[in-house]
This record gives C-alpha cells, structure tokens and sequence, in this order.
C-alpha cells in the first residue's frame, strides 16, 4: 500500500514567510493606491501570487508581479537551507518507499525560485501549486490520492498553519502541524489538532517512524 507525506512550503520548509512579505510590500505597493501593510499581505495568503497581486492591485498588475518575482528572488540570498533537519527527514522518507510531495498555496514561479535558491528543485515526487482563484490544498490533496489511489488513512499533510488543519479535515486525512519555527499561534494549533504539534523536524521523525514506517 502506497504511503504519501505531502508538505506546505512557506514555514514547514524554509524560513520564507518574512521574507514574502517584506517582497510584496516593497515591489506591489508602488502599484496600489497606498502602502501596503503586513496585515494586508497576510490577508491575500492561501492564493498564489498572481491571486495575490491582483487582490491589491487594479491597474498594471502584470508589471507589480514581476517586480515582486525579482525582489524575492534577491532576498532569497539570506536564506540558502531549509529548516534544520527537513531536507535529512525527506530523505529519510523516500529511502523507506514513502512518496513525498509538495502541496503548497505558492505560484509555480515563486515556488521555482525557492526550490532552486535551497537546492531541492529534485527533491519532491510531485508539485502542486496553489491557484489565483482561491485556497486550494483541499483539492490538490484529493487530486493526490485519486491519482495515486492512496488510502486518507496512509496520507499525512504537514503544514504550519491553521488553514493547513482545516484544508485536511475537510478532506479527511491528518495535518501534522509544523511548530518548528518562531510562530505567534501555537495555543491556537494546539487547540485545534491536538497532540498532532511538533515543534522540531526531529520529533515529527520520530513519531512517523513509530506510526507506520518501521
């Protein structure tokens, strides 16, 4: 029986949340009426950039987009490495036949420049971005486990936020929340999923090697 471990990107795997905001605030608010704020920006997540882009932006979105895609692009000189331990537990993952996926609410574009800035453009099994439309993890998910006819039982979906939570119950497979990184929400995780937090790539490991991989 096929068993699959999909991950989010901005937070589970690198440290690009900041550095997303600090790139659309900077390159789209030249581009919009006034300057945009975080709480904004914030507000915009779960779409892909280009959905992003045009929730703030009426005239000359398309030039606002490439802006912002070169500005990410130079902030990603700060940030060259996943989280500790991320790129050893997917390793770890394909070396016990686990299909590994990336499931995230990034454009295509935006996601590339990522992968390539860490060095895992091959890491992945498969990509799912997001869509300019609205949230889509739910349906990227249920697009997985038609494909690849994956038991929800045999599913684990590990994200950061409490969309990711909700994306999963609605499908009805498990989030593992990622609670590795400095987030203000915590006690809003734990409240929602439980004893489903792990706040190190080390102890996610650890219990997935006791559910079901050994």
């Amino acid at each position: 029986m096929k068993k699959v471990v999909a991950f989010d990107f901005d937070g589970t795997i690198a440290e690009t949340i900041t550095m997303c905001i600090e790139a659309f605030c900077e390159s789209v608010s030249p581009y919009s009426d006034h300057e945009l704020t975080e709480q904004e920006v914030v507000q915009t997540f779960g779409l892909n950039e280009t959905g992003m882009v045009k929730a703030v932006v009426k005239h000359n979105w398309q030039q606002a987009l490439c802006d912002f895609y070169k500005r990410y692009t130079a902030l990603h000189r700060a940030i060259t490495e996943p989280y500790p331990g991320i790129r050893e537990l997917i390793i770890w993952l394909k070396a016990h036949n686990v299909f590994v996926a990336l499931i995230t609410g990034k454009g295509e574009q935006s996601c590339a420049i990522s992968l390539k800035a860490l060095n895992m453009e091959n890491i992945f099994d498969e990509i799912l971005c997001g869509s300019e439309k609205s949230p889509n993890k739910a349906e990227r998910i249920e697009c997985l486990l038609k494909k690849h006819a994956v038991s929800k039982s045999d599913f684990y979906y590990i994200g950061d936020t409490v969309q990711d939570i909700y994306a999963c119950r609605k499908v009805g497979v498990t989030c593992l929340s990622a609670a590795w990184q400095d987030i203000p929400y915590t006690d809003i995780l734990e409240k929602e999923n439980g004893n489903l937090i792990f706040y190190s790539v080390a102890q996610l490991q650890q219990y997935l090697s006791k559910l079901w991989l050994c």
